[in-house]
């Protein structure tokens, strides 16, 4: 059985000196604090589709992440806690014959079956990966091309990278839902990866309010934008106009920490005594701080900063 999530999540008031001296208020979400082995955004967006698989009768999960990806350790510990099959098509194929890291561990721990593609193999898979599709649906596919991989392991529901498909996106719409006092002076804040986040909260605001997100990968101008409006449509139908993206505090990449980054996760943590995952939420907080100095806030601002994920263990 998978353990009961903590909800609501805390909301903790977190404002500094730089946000006080611009006038803007800042406050966490404490997702991280979600649940034990399913955190944060993962949960958010994995609830609606686990529900989804459980109530179609399938037996197996399909998904894909790179070498430390939290969404694969996520998808293995829900599904193992659920009683289903996980497979996980994991980015570079150099890593089949390496010792595992500790993340890709920890999935296979939790029942995880992992297959190791090629960067093109990846991609092209990654490409056909659709919500609710079945690993066996094309059946004019080759072994040799992107649905080979998902039809070795026979029928299964595939979740696409990061976990971000329309029924995530009304998971994580339930993020605003929890916070009751959202008005016209409301921000509230996600890192964005693939968008699923930034999507659903922006969906969930009342009027008034607005959602901004930090990519934390570059070169992601127009495409991130485009995916939250793909989701957007998928999920309700429509457009929301209520949303931005930043894409200036990406650090120089995904997964990519400088050390500026890492001083000042460093000194948030002893000045507020919350540990910071780096690659995520370090970038999401660094960017709302450096926003609120230059004055991008209107004074009175309130930003809600959604931490999204735990730390890394090692």
């Amino acid at each position: 059985m998978l353990e009961p999530a903590l909800l609501p999540t805390p909301l903790v008031d977190c404002t500094d000196e730089t946000f006080a001296r611009a006038g803007v208020e800042l406050r966490l979400k404490r997702d991280d604090l979600l649940h034990p082995s399913v955190p944060g955004n993962k949960w958010r967006k994995l609830g609606p589709n686990l529900s989804a698989a459980v109530a179609q009768g399938h037996t197996r999960l399909l998904t894909f992440g790179g070498a430390y990806s939290t969404h694969l350790r996520a998808v293995a510990a829900a599904a193992g806690a659920l009683g289903l099959e996980s497979v996980g098509l994991v980015r570079g194929e150099e890593l089949a014959d390496r010792p595992r890291n500790w993340s890709l561990r920890a999935a296979e721990r939790a029942g995880m079956r992992l297959e190791f593609l090629t960067r093109t193999e990846y991609r092209e898979a990654t490409g056909r990966a659709e919500d609710g599709i079945d690993a066996d649906a094309d059946a004019d596919a080759d072994a040799g091309t992107a649905v080979g991989p998902h039809r070795r392991w026979g029928p299964c529901l595939v979740l696409p990278e990061g976990g971000s498909n329309a029924l995530a996106v009304t998971g994580a719409a339930a993020i605003p839902a929890e916070l009751s006092d959202l008005g016209g002076h409301d921000v509230v804040c996600c890192p964005v990866g693939t968008g699923g986040t930034l999507a659903g909260i922006a969906a969930g605001l009342p009027p008034g309010a607005r959602a901004l997100g930090v990519a934390v990968l570059r070169g992601g101008e127009g495409y991130l934008e485009g995916e939250v409006t793909r989701l957007h449509r998928a999920a309700y139908g429509r457009e929301f106009g209520n949303w931005r993206i930043d894409h200036a505090h990406h650090g120089g990449g995904y997964g990519k920490v400088p050390a500026e980054l890492a001083v000042f996760a460093e000194r948030f943590e002893r000045r507020h005594g919350i540990p910071l995952e780096r690659r995520y939420v370090a970038k999401l907080l660094a960017a709302l701080t450096d926003l609120a100095a230059a004055g991008a806030f209107p004074r009175g601002t309130r930003l809600t900063a959604v931490v999204t994920g735990l730390p890394d263990p090692e």
